[in-house]
């Protein structure tokens, strides 16, 4: 649960401290105080999108701080995986938006990526609004909620893994199945291609070595002219000139005569060293010389074996591409002239896969309808208790044609608010009074089952009047009574349940705006009710506020 939230420079909240506990808080003020910025700012702090434009104006940095305890094992075993275990029971979490774009996210202290702070926020909160009312009309929600009312993920998986499978089997098998007479067709391009790469037949690495042999045969007259010149000069010489090894065997027996005479100056031993190499380095040469030859005709040769190799680059940009497409080519034939085996052995499979998505598939069914059962029955006594005696609420399940990621039916939800009227789609039939005592119901279920341990309603009240409001009231009180609860309200009836009660109120000094978030006393609630109550003489008004508040805590207690 949320034990203290900070808010800093968000939107009109200059610098709110809130510290809470296990109960019903409740949040009320005028409209437009701020109270769904009290909420945006812990849907941020959650993972949610930060933006600049959130900055309270004048300011360059918006900062949220939370601090979570009593986490459930799945948060506490997440994190401690992620490398940010709890310590002394308490998880730290920190957003700061700054006016130049660049956002932070911190864990205990330590700067992570978002995408990561969004996983491990996962499962803390669970804030209900308005949007919520909208995502029920959407039949894509309905099987995940019973999924996650039955606790049935693990049954979901295995169906998921099984389904994936099999849709990869159903993606050869239509490979394969096409027709005769496309088949054959397909079967004379593969032998057209595969006999143009093999009577070319291209080598690994051949089109570098004769580019290379090309290069050098393109200039074997200036080669030969200066493999010659360098031998000249190395080691033959010419007319008058003598050659390097001639010169450095000079110099060798100069430096030799001179040790001779001054032992301290010898460098004939580095001197015999250069002389050899000079030596060797000639005898390199004169090889190479030796060897030289330029085959008539082979420039040819080599240009029109290059014209072949570049008629293969249809198949690749480089040799090592077109053997690996030849290689394909090849494989496509042997799928081609093997078709019925590997039709016959992809039907095997098929069926086998087909087999096991099936026994998985049925038990994850039959704990869904036993899971649906449950809900109908559960959700008749929620909605009773919120006025809704003589509705009807059924999870219809209408079969698929063949295997799915979600398992063998597509689920929904029907509803009947009236005796005498057939369950239809939430879209069709619910109001918006009635779409929240609906959400309401559900999410009383899922108090029991979740572990989330924070629970936020932001005017789930909303089009609901009369007795039912109260009904709604002692709801919201009886969740809390094993979760933390969290309700934005307008309506009194609710707000006299709250076990604590704040107040949102705009506050101007100076020019400028700020909303404050204050703790009420027991005299400045029972003033917040009347005024919620609005309406009449300011005595009557006081005495209903009082009322509630008395009735309110019988029921607490």
């Amino acid at each position: 649960m949320i034990e203290e939230l900070h808010v800093e420079n968000f939107g009109l909240m200059e610098d709110v401290r809130l510290t809470f506990e296990q109960g019903l808080t409740v949040f009320t003020g005028e409209t437009g105080a701020g109270k769904s910025m009290l909420i945006d700012a812990l849907g941020v702090l959650l993972g949610g999108r930060a933006s600049s434009e959130l900055i309270r104006h004048g300011e360059k940095q918006a900062k949220i701080e939370g601090i979570f305890q009593d986490l459930a094992p799945e948060c506490l075993l997440r994190l401690e995986a992620a490398g940010y275990p709890v310590e002394e029971g308490q998880l730290f979490l920190y957003r700061e938006m700054n006016s130049s774009g660049k956002n932070l996210c911190r864990v205990q202290g330590r700067t992570i990526p978002l995408t990561l702070y969004r996983s491990l926020c996962e499962g803390l909160v669970d804030i209900h609004g308005q949007i919520e009312h909208l995502s029920l009309f959407n039949s894509d929600t309905h099987r995940a909620l019973l999924d996650a009312l039955g606790g049935l993920q693990d049954e979901l998986n295995s169906v998921n893994d099984v389904a994936k499978s099999f849709q990869a089997i159903l993606r050869n098998e239509r490979k394969l199945s096409i027709s005769e007479e496309d088949r054959l067709k397909r079967e004379e391009i593969l032998r057209y291609q595969i006999e143009e790469i093999n009577n070319i037949n291209p080598l690994p690495g051949e089109e570098e070595e004769l580019l290379q042999e090309k290069k050098r045969l393109s200039n074997a007259e200036r080669i030969t002219n200066l493999v010659s010149e360098a031998y000249s000069s190395l080691y033959e010489g010419s007319a008058g000139k003598l050659a390097a090894i001639d010169l450095l065997a000079q110099a060798l027996k100069a430096l030799q005569e001179l040790a001779r005479w001054d032992e301290e100056f010898n460098l004939s031993e580095s001197m015999e060293s250069i002389y050899y190499a000079a030596e060797d380095l000639s005898n390199q040469v004169r090889i190479y010389k030796d060897n030289l030859e330029f085959e008539p005709g082979r420039l040819d040769q080599i240009e029109e074996r290059l014209v072949q190799l570049t008629k293969l680059r249809k198949y690749g940009s480089t040799l090592e591409e077109v053997l690996t497409k030849r290689v394909e080519l090849l494989q496509e034939m042997d799928q081609i002239t093997h078709f019925q085996e590997q039709f016959e052995e992809i039907q095997k499979e098929k069926e086998k896969v087909h087999q096991t998505y099936a026994a998985a598939a049925k038990e994850l069914s039959l704990k869904r309808r036993d899971i649906a059962e449950r809900i109908e029955k559960g959700l008749s006594l929620e909605l009773a208790d919120l006025g809704l005696e003589r509705s009807r609420f059924e999870v219809r399940f209408m079969p698929n044609d063949e295997p799915t990621l979600y398992g063998a039916e597509t689920i929904e939800f029907y509803f009947s608010a009236n005796p005498g009227e057939p369950p239809k789609p939430l879209a069709k039939v619910a109001s918006g009074g009635e779409m929240s005592r609906l959400m309401l119901a559900l999410k009383s279920l899922l108090a029991k089952v979740e572990s989330v341990g924070t629970f936020i309603f932001d005017e789930v009240d909303s089009g609901v009047g009369g007795r039912t409001i109260h009904k709604v009231g002692e709801k919201l009180a009886k969740i809390a009574h094993n979760k933390q609860v969290f309700c934005i309200t307008h309506a009194a009836q609710v707000a006299a349940f709250a076990d604590v009660h704040y107040g949102i109120v705009k506050d101007v000094n100076n020019d400028r705006t700020r909303t404050m978030v204050e703790p009420l006393s027991e005299e400045d609630r029972l003033e917040e009710l009347a005024r919620m109550l609005g309406g009449g003489e300011a005595d009557i008004t006081r005495q209903h506020a009082r009322e509630l508040w008395e009735r309110s805590r019988r029921h607490g207690s």
